[in-house]
């Protein structure tokens, strides 16, 4: 019990690695043009873009998915007693549309739906035996995200923003029986950093956005699995399992 709870606590130092270090990039890449500009600088890319009502635009980038278990403990006739975890993040792929509208100097209004390609690996580990077993979940999202993008001051050809929002999401992918299974719908908060480049023909604007999911996506009322007893333990060894996601986007405006 205690190698397993070792082993999930050096996941999520392992996650944490990994976001500091998108955090990193998405510093140097809003500070890379600031930095290089002089106070002579005459070039000013698209100087009155940001004055338009409506922009529009696409995105392509990848996800990281993540799922957050609450056990509740339950043990088997047996005396099993099975933990979930995703170890590992696997990129998925995203293609979005975008819209947005300007409200203010410093505030747009911005929708951009898409789809994302993704999977997650999930791990089960019995504590007393040691006992593991996988489940590969591939996802296909139907994202329809609303931000609120709050930007600072340009500064030459760059402009740093931070969002708000929220993100319905979909899951059309096919559904297989297996150990765990999802509901269709899940809700997010969403929160992101971002910084618009202005080049001489288009804005190209790297982002990266944090996806908290609000609701139990669990389906727990399992009929396939009332004569499969051994396949269903997973399912009530869980409480509650949410949903998280890190998004990183390239949109082109």
């Amino acid at each position: 019990m205690g190698q397993n709870q070792g082993n999930i606590s050096g996941m999520h130092r392992a996650r944490r690695r990994v976001i500091v270090t998108m955090l990193a990039v998405m510093a140097l890449l809003v500070s890379a043009i600031p930095a290089s500009a002089r106070p002579g600088d005459k070039i000013l890319n698209r100087p009155y873009a940001d004055q338009k009502l409506l922009h529009l635009g696409f995105s392509i980038g990848m996800s990281l998915q993540d799922l957050k278990f609450t056990h509740n403990g339950y043990e088997t006739p047996e005396g099993q007693q099975w933990f979930a975890e995703v170890p590992a993040w696997a990129p998925g792929i995203n293609v979005n549309v975008l819209a947005d509208l300007r409200l203010h100097r410093y505030f747009n209004l911005r929708f951009s739906p898409g789809m994302s390609f993704g999977s997650k690996n999930v791990h089960f580990i019995d504590a007393r035996s040691g006992t593991k077993t996988t489940q590969d979940i591939k996802s296909v999202y139907v994202m329809l995200p609303l931000d609120l993008k709050i930007s600072g001051d340009r500064y030459f050809n760059s402009r740093p923003y931070v969002t708000v929002g929220g993100m319905g999401v979909f899951d059309v992918s096919k559904r297989q029986s297996s150990y765990l299974q999802f509901n269709t719908a899940d809700a997010y908060l969403t929160v992101g950093l971002g910084c618009d480049f202005y080049l001489p023909f288009f804005k190209l604007i790297p982002e990266v956005k944090f996806c908290f999911g609000l609701t139990d996506i669990l389906r727990h009322k399992r009929p396939d699995l009332e004569d499969d007893p051994e396949t269903y333990k997973i399912t009530q060894s869980l409480s509650k399992v949410r949903s998280d996601m890190v998004i990183i986007n390239f949109y082109f405006e």
